[in-house]
């Protein structure tokens, strides 16, 4: 078994290349198998003046290398660089390299998919199509010249602006492609190929008009009409928001179907994964929707919070991820109403970003080393990075934020900044010393908040007794106090909001010592402490209170996170009882019941309210874990709901009616969402045909899957019906693959929902589905739908006989073969395996050690299996 890492690179021995390449000119001759690349570099040496030129290289077939068009022959290549010892002060490069797009499984660089010709540069990827300073910090203007067949490709497209076009002869075209604005190397981008577009315009607020195409399969376009209707909205908040206005003439988007990423912010031409821009309603639910509207909005807003100011090094990509993510979170809740996106990106962030923090694989929003950076796209970098600046946003107000966020871009714009540089516009603006929240970025795990309320009656003040503590994470033994933003209101104990001594009610505290009192005067009566409004950082929040106060927050909070968050608490903590008192479920009862009838709450809260936590949730909340124990009491609690609330689950399902016709808009979609979550609970209860109300449920449950106009309902209908299983469950898989199966997107649906399905004969129709004619493992959408489905389904997935680890590592070690990067995102699932009980702790491990015991396994994969099974 591999029991050394591979080798790391590391923060602390950053220093800046040795060389500049202002321009840079590509001309590409593409062909399936034989693609030229001729690259003309200008350099210009910044380092030790007997510093050699060492330019990265991957899979590439070197023909020829020239300075000053002179040929050089003095020069060493390795599996990945050349090196010429002796280069002049300045100089031009010359080099003519071949590659193979279509043999380019690995999805990076210059790769084919679908016949057409498409790129993927982030992170390392350029060094795949050319010799050249592959690193974030290098930064140069392109102009780019393609060549090709005109029969398939018709179009050629790159970055920036069209400067030319016209016929080479012999059925042969080019298309010349100029960037104004220096760019790092991972923000290039290449598309060929034949596709359908979408055009319109966008008028900015200086009065430019702004082209906008978005390219897509032939026969799509009609599909593209919602991502295009975003990117617009997307290109006028920035502009009220941020004061950011697009600096092109050109915005171009591409759909690709064969991706590894979600979608990528190359410089004025987008590519996105199909699945993340393709919509209509018989094809896309609506949190497709959604997530093209959010995507499309963080690709774009990349133009300034990544593209104009990049980052320095691979160990700053929060500073451009992160802050990236909160734009787009802050887009989407001014787009869905801000209380349903907050509780929807923190149920993200707990199911993703939380398990990462408390786990082997735990690292600091900016690590201190990497052996492959590719495995540094995590929820930690994302989503952890997005609080962080959210964190920062709640200390200093919207206003000081928006002023810094101005500086920022104004200072730091066309260079490649760090987070010091990011930080340092808040203290440019304010003249305070915000260097502290630096310790958010290099500190990983989830700090611990513990409040311990005291109300003294006779004074009417409420003390708050407050601490902090962040558990040791692997390399991190030690840990240091954070600025800790608590949003902090007040109830009664029937759930009426109280004031404080200056009329408000609500109080903003910044903890920034292990511990410290607190104490609110001219409280008038014991109170209901509502902490951490709005979610207001990214902690674990322990409260010291009686389980009252809980339902008192259920009832009557008006900060709608932390009324869905003391629904949550209480369900958490009846889930968790092996033993859970009668009176304890008929208190949660009734308080839900008071929610669903509660017409002055919206249908998508109602949606999520209905939400138990899920067997993950619960997974991160008992040591040890038993997964057997967590679907059982999971399944039986909500079973017992649905009878008990059967009447107003049915009368509010009864009152929602579908229109003829649909609208992807918030309030339809919430509509969709809590009309589906009500069918959900309702089935969760009545699973057997031979009982008459069960017979009642089961053929509602039948007529939403058959009735269901658009995928939305369709797919509630399915997802209901899982709790039935045998006939009604198989008869709506068949009719919906029948009616789908030539519909690529929909059937990674159909894969995903048989993977993610709670019942034990999952774990069989898995492994059949590895040898259905329609998974192919080298289609990454198909992939995830169903090995990543499976791997997060908690209680089939936890197999006592461990064959649900031994579906993942068999997989996992096929697709390395060909694609590591995707690959290696399924180790996570297996790396917490010290959590759980035996056998799953066993097999888990088990599972790792045959992993790192193969062969000629890739750095990605190594790296991420050593740390969970070493870590």
């Amino acid at each position: 078994m591999r029991t050394e890492q591979p080798p790391v690179i590391r923060l602390a021995d950053y220093k800046r290349p040795d060389f500049l390449i202002p321009t840079t000119e590509l001309t590409f001759d593409l062909a399936p198998t034989a693609t030229r690349v001729k690259a003309r570099l200008t350099l210009q040496r910044q380092g030790a003046a007997d510093a050699p030129l060492v330019l990265m290289g991957e899979r590439l077939k070197l023909i020829s290398v020239a300075i000053d068009g002179q040929a050089v022959t003095d020069y060493t290549v390795t599996d990945e660089t050349l090196t010429i010892a002796a280069v002049p002060d300045r100089f031009v490069l010359d080099t003519e390299i071949e590659i193979n797009p279509s043999d380019n499984k690995t999805l990076e660089g210059l790769y084919m998919s679908s016949g057409r010709y498409c790129s993927q540069c982030e992170a390392e990827g350029f060094r795949k199509i050319t010799y050249y300073l592959d690193r974030p910090d290098s930064m140069s203007k392109y102009r780019v010249r393609i060549e090709a067949p005109k029969a398939g490709l018709p179009h050629l497209l790159s970055n920036g602006n069209l400067i030319e076009t016209g016929e080479l002869g012999n059925g042969r075209h080019f298309a010349q492609w100029e960037d104004p604005f220096n760019k790092p190397a991972y923000l290039f981008a290449l598309v060929a190929g034949e596709l359908d577009v979408l055009e319109d315009s966008f008028t900015t607020v200086s009065g430019r008009e702004v082209a906008l195409r978005i390219y897509v399969d032939t026969g799509m376009r009609d599909r593209a009409v919602y991502a295009m209707d975003a990117l617009k909205r997307s290109m006028r908040w920035d502009e009220e928001a941020y004061g950011r206005e697009y600096d092109l003439d050109l915005f171009m988007i591409v759909a690709v179907r064969d991706f590894n990423f979600g979608a990528m912010e190359n410089k004025g031409l987008n590519i996105f994964n199909a699945s993340l821009l393709l919509a209509d309603s018989t094809t896309a639910t609506d949190l497709d929707y959604e997530r093209i509207e959010s995507v499309v909005a963080h690709e774009y807003f990349h133009n300034w919070s990544g593209n104009r100011v990049t980052c320095r090094d691979w160990f700053q990509l929060c500073l451009k991820e992160g802050l990236t993510v909160y734009r787009d979170q802050g887009f989407s809740a001014d787009q869905r109403g801000h209380a349903v996106q907050r509780i929807k990106d923190v149920r993200a962030l707990r199911a993703r970003q939380f398990p990462e923090d408390s786990g082997p694989l735990a690292h600091p929003a900016r690590p201190s080393s990497y052996a492959k950076i590719d495995n540094f796209y995590t929820a930690t970098i994302y989503e952890k990075g997005a609080e962080i600046v959210g964190v920062l946003r709640t200390i200093v107000g919207a206003d000081t934020y928006r002023r810094a966020l101005d500086h920022y871009f104004a200072a730091n714009d066309g260079t490649a900044a760090t987070l010091e540089d990011f930080v340092a516009s808040f203290s440019a603006v304010t003249g305070e010393d915000y260097s502290g929240m630096l310790d958010w970025y290099t500190q990983a795990g989830t700090p611990q908040l513990h409040i311990a309320p005291s109300y003294d009656s006779v004074n009417q003040s409420l003390t708050l007794h407050l601490t902090q503590a962040t558990r040791p994470t692997p390399g991190q033994p030690t840990k240091t106090t954070l600025p800790i933003p608590i949003r902090l209101g007040l109830l009664s104990e029937a759930g009426e909001t109280l004031t404080f001594n200056d009329g408000q009610t609500e109080t903003l505290i910044v903890l920034r010592d292990a511990s410290q009192d607190m104490v609110l005067n001219g409280v008038a009566e014991q109170p209901v402490v509502s902490a951490l409004r709005h979610f207001s950082a990214p902690v674990i929040l322990n409260l010291d209170e009686p389980e009252n106060h809980a339902f008192a927050r259920l009832k009557g909070d008006p900060d709608p996170f932390n009324r869905w968050e003391a629904a949550q608490g209480l369900a958490r903590t009846i889930l968790l009882n092996p033993e859970p008192a009668q009176a304890q479920i008929d208190a949660f009862a009734a308080g839900l019941k008071a929610a669903l009838i509660d017409a002055a709450l919206e249908p998508a809260f109602k949606a999520l309210i209905l939400g138990l936590p899920t067997e993950s949730d619960l997974a991160q909340s008992i040591l040890p874990v038993d997964p057997a124990f967590l679907h059982a009491s999971r399944k039986r609690f909500k079973a017992a709901l649905s009878v008990q609330l059967k009447d107003t689950l049915l009368a509010q399902y009864k009152i929602i009616v579908t229109p003829d016709t649909f609208s992807p808009d918030a309030q339809a979609a919430g509509d969709r969402a809590f009309r589906n979550a009500l069918l959900d609970l309702l089935l969760a209860g009545h699973s057997r045909a031979d009982l008459a109300d069960d017979a009642q449920m089961i053929a509602l449950a039948e007529n939403h899957f058959g009735t269901a106009t658009n995928m939305t309902d369709m797919v509630g209908g399915l997802i209901a019906l899982m709790h039935v299983q045998g006939a009604p469950y198989q008869a709506a898989l068949d009719a919906f693959y029948a009616r789908f199966r030539h519909e690529p997107l929909v059937m990674d649906k159909w894969f995903s929902l048989q993977a993610t399905c709670p019942h034990p004969d999952t774990l069989a129709r898995v492994e059949a589905l590895q040898n259905h004619p329609d998974f192919d493992a080298r289609t990454p959408n198909r992939w995830r739908a169903l090995v990543g489905g499976f791997a997060a389904n908690q209680s089939v997935f936890h197999n006592a006989e461990g064959k649900g680890y031994d579906v993942l590592v068999k997989q996992v070690l096929m697709v390395d073969t060909f694609n590591p990067m995707t690959a290696a995102r399924m180790i996570e699932p297996l790396s917490r395996f010290r959590n759980y009980v035996s056998p799953y702790k066993d097999g888990m491990q088990k599972a790792l050690e045959t992993i790192l015991a193969q062969p000629n396994l890739s750095k990605n994969v190594a790296e991420l299996a050593g740390k969970a099974l070493n870590g």
